[in-house]
């Protein structure tokens, strides 16, 4: 007999939203992305601050067939990807893992990536935007949480400008914390 899964759960199942900004659409990962997604993974600038292993073509398809998979969020550690695309081309991603359940401390770990192309254009703020406000709406998170590179200044810019405050943390990594306020409305 199989056993079920005991991990608490929300209420419904949080499936991933399309959202559409000026400039992107926040969508699912499609298996159509996999040339321009093996370019983003295995590109220095943007493995640099990962802890991604040097992918293949092939290794790299894999993990899009997962990402392709990621497309509800119900149980603590279960993850949503969205692709960001601008002008019909993947430029990027947000993941967002549900870390805690428990109404005092309901948690969502957040994580982007942007080709170096489109680096510095706003990209992750302008889709980190309305996603929050979705996921604020839908999942009535307290706590956001991010793990940014020391080096990273980009993104470390970018935690600042969600209203995400630094933690103590390692040479190799910051975690950023927001309660309320990244969830609440953005400027």
């Amino acid at each position: 007999m199989p056993r079920s899964d005991a991990r608490p759960t929300l209420g419904s199942p949080l499936r991933v939203p399309i959202i559409h900004t000026d400039r992107l659409l926040l969508r699912p990962h499609r298996l159509a992305d996999a040339e321009r997604w093996h370019e983003i993974q295995s590109n220095p600038h943007v493995r640099q601050y990962t802890t991604w292993p040097q992918r293949t073509a092939r290794s790299s398809l894999r993990q899009l067939k997962l990402r392709t998979r990621q497309t509800q969020m119900r149980r603590v550690d279960d993850v949503l990807a969205l692709a960001i695309e601008h002008d019909g081309e993947l430029v990027g991603e947000i993941t967002l893992q549900l870390r805690s359940l428990t109404a005092a401390a309901r948690c969502l770990e957040v994580s982007w990536i942007v080709h170096p192309a489109y680096q510095g254009q706003g990209i992750a703020y302008e889709a980190m935007r309305p996603l929050l406000a979705y996921m604020r709406t839908t999942i009535e998170a307290l706590l956001l949480v991010a793990v940014v590179h020391p080096d990273n200044a980009a993104s470390v810019a970018l935690a600042h400008k969600l209203h995400l405050h630094p933690l103590p943390g390692t040479a190799d990594r910051t975690v950023f914390v927001g309660r309320n306020g990244p969830l609440a409305a953005l400027p």
